[in-house]
């Protein structure tokens, strides 16, 4: 069943939380098109567009499982900004770990909390583009997007320092 278009105001708020551009809400995916997708926060599913700048393929990049981040657009209109991976932990190496994705296969990742621990078998968010390390791993996969323990500050302040965020559509 396909579900609504997010439609912006009370139901934006309550689903994934009031703010201004620069207010990054987590959400996980359940579906995914090439031009939004159906993402579960605060107990709600919603339909909501990629910005302009998410790269395409999208399909092929965004997976349900994955959690992503959502700012608000002009018009207060969710868009996805950014994506974390949903990755099978394999092995820690020498401070690093390193982790399946199956769009990706074996990736060796630098780990956000270098105190944490990653027991293989579990699963944990796995992203790339954030300067620092080709691959970051942040917190272990989680059932409710407003439980997981990733890097929303950097994420929020890679998009700013690089005008992603100023260019919301």
């Amino acid at each position: 069943m396909e579900l609504p278009a997010f439609r912006a105001g009370r139901a934006h708020d309550r689903l994934l939380g009031p703010g201004t551009p620069a207010a990054l809400r987590p959400a996980l995916v359940v579906g995914t098109s090439e031009d939004a997708c159906t993402v579960f926060a605060q107990r709600q599913r919603a339909v909501v567009p990629y910005a302009s700048f998410f790269p395409r393929p999208r399909v092929e990049r965004v997976s349900p499982g994955h959690l992503v981040a959502t700012a608000t657009a002009p018009g207060g209109v969710p868009v996805v900004v950014w994506r974390w991976f949903d990755a099978v932990v394999v092995e820690g190496v020498a401070g690093q770990v390193r982790l399946l994705e199956p769009g990706h296969g074996e990736v060796l990742a630098q780990a956000r909390d270098p105190r944490r621990s990653y027991r293989p078998g579990s699963r944990a968010y796995l992203s790339a583009g954030l300067e620092g390390a080709d691959w970051w791993v942040a917190g272990a996969a989680v059932a409710l997007a407003e439980d997981a323990e990733v890097e929303l500050d950097e994420v929020r302040r890679f998009l700013t320092v690089h005008g992603f965020l100023d260019s919301l559509t």
